[in-house]
């Protein structure tokens, strides 16, 4: 190729043409629709005698153009009754409420939806029976649930088939922790009980090694649509505690590790000209990266409190910063890059820049790419989801009382979008989010929405290939 820079061309609606020393370009100007002049192009590779090398040439007759693949969507309701059925959170890294098989789907029987839960309330954890007509299994219940995150479920990696994760609250303690059940058993084969912290499983890395822990205590106090009601908060005296932050699990021995605390966040903020007074800090979006060993995350303050105790006026806090999985390089960043953003492959996370659906890179802490436009994702800020297999991308966004999903194959672009699934006009704390989850086939997408009946149900939407 003897170094020249070279230019792949595009002609209007076909493959990729020709490749070209960049230098000779410009005798093949582009027509004002984006097309090539196919007969300036043709004239030119047939006559211009500087041409060092033509690789290959496709051209396609007028009248035969290519088969290209159109996608449809098929929505179907999964879950009915008089009871409300949820999933939750799309919070962690590869969020799949399918079992490895594809025979259980997880989530929740709760009787009411149009409040928070009472510290009494459980809800009922069922399994979908997908090769049995989906009839509901019942397997157990939890006392550490919301509305919107459900109860942190994820089925673990290393055993997916057959157990999964949740979180559960201790009625007399009110200490919060995390359950690992097994479904061929049908009971748990593990609990994460801690003498000194009441802590939660707050994202299960992708890995099955370990999974990363909060306060939901603290939550729920500081920002209540986070947390759940009648946790203990053992921090409580503290605005920025050094015995409380960020904690890793290691599932397999069961030990804790203090991975980052409040007191080094505050430390970290002031450093970085990022700090205002505040009646507390607490920690969101807990997010490992697909490999393990990367996690993002948000500390936040001042969520629910406007104005301290002089009347002065409190600023939020809301600062996104990213660590490595042994503790090291702890980082903030500058470029706020939306409130739900997901991990694309390696270090690259996929949010909102604007009006765009950007790629962010964690470690170069920069925009890296792009993807589709604001045309196919009206609302970058809404819950995104990458597909198991990464070829496949979901956003989620609401429009008046309805949920929408823009589905974009990410090998060449093309996309669909669903119609509206009534999500009702719960708001604040007991809103409906999108809330889109894969399933393990990269073929269907579970979400949310209200039932004809009233009821809140899971949907799932099928993408349907076929060929024009």
């Amino acid at each position: 190729m003897s170094g020249q820079s070279t230019i792949f061309t595009r002609m209007k609606d076909h493959q990729l043409v020709a490749m070209m020393p960049v230098d000779l370009w410009d005798d093949c100007h582009m027509q004002p629709d984006g097309s090539t002049d196919t007969l300036k192009l043709s004239h030119y590779i047939s006559h211009q005698k500087r041409m060092v090398y033509l690789v290959f040439l496709i051209v396609f007759l007028t009248g035969c153009q290519a088969q290209t693949p159109s996608l449809e969507l098929e929505i179907s309701q999964l879950t009915t009754g008089t009871k409300h059925h949820f999933f939750g959170y799309i919070g962690q890294c590869k969020t799949i409420p399918w079992n490895s098989n594809g025979q259980y789907i997880l989530g929740l029987e709760i009787d009411t939806i149009n409040r928070m839960p009472k510290p009494e309330e459980a809800a009922t954890i069922f399994l979908i029976d997908t090769r049995d007509k989906n009839r509901l299994v019942k397997v157990d219940k939890t006392y550490a649930w919301n509305p919107q995150q459900g109860t942190m479920f994820y089925w673990h990696p290393s055993h997916a088939e057959t157990h999964f994760f949740f979180n559960d609250r201790d009625l007399e303690t009110g200490k919060v922790f995390t359950v690992l059940y097994d479904v061929e058993k049908g009971e748990r084969v593990k609990e994460f009980h801690f003498e000194d912290v009441a802590i939660g499983n707050g994202g299960v890395s992708p890995t099955g090694s370990a999974f990363l822990a909060l306060n939901y205590g603290r939550l729920a106090r500081l920002r209540l649509v986070t947390g759940y009601p009648g946790v203990l908060d053992w921090s409580t005296d503290y605005l920025a505690p050094a015995h409380d932050g960020i904690f890793k699990v290691d599932i397999r021995t069961g030990k804790k590790r203090l991975l980052v605390s409040y007191l080094e966040l505050e430390k970290l903020l002031k450093r970085e000209g990022r700090y205002t007074e505040h009646t507390g800090l607490f920690i969101n979006h807990t997010l490992w990266n697909r490999r393990g060993d990367r996690i993002y995350f948000f500390v936040r303050a001042n969520w629910g409190k406007k104005f301290d105790e002089n009347g002065s006026k409190l600023e939020r806090i809301n600062v996104a910063c990213s660590i490595h999985a042994d503790g090291t390089n702890l980082t903030v960043h500058d470029q706020f890059i939306g409130g739900h953003p997901e991990w694309a492959e390696g270090n690259v996370l996929i949010g909102r820049d604007s009006e765009y659906q950007i790629l962010y890179d964690v470690d170069m802490k920069r925009v890296v790419g792009q993807l589709g436009t604001p045309e196919i994702f009206p609302d970058p800020e809404g819950d995104i989801s990458l597909s198991p297999d990464a070829h496949w991308f979901v956003n989620g966004y609401k429009d008046g009382n309805s949920n929408y999903y823009s589905i974009y194959r990410m090998k060449d672009g093309a996309y669909v979008r669903s119609q509206g699934i009534d999500k009702g006009k719960f708001s604040g704390d007991i809103r409906i989010d999108p809330a889109p989850r894969w399933n393990r086939t990269n073929n269907s997408i579970l979400v949310p929405g209200i039932a004809p009946n009233g009821t809140r149900q899971m949907f799932m939407i099928k993408i349907l290939q076929s060929m024009n």
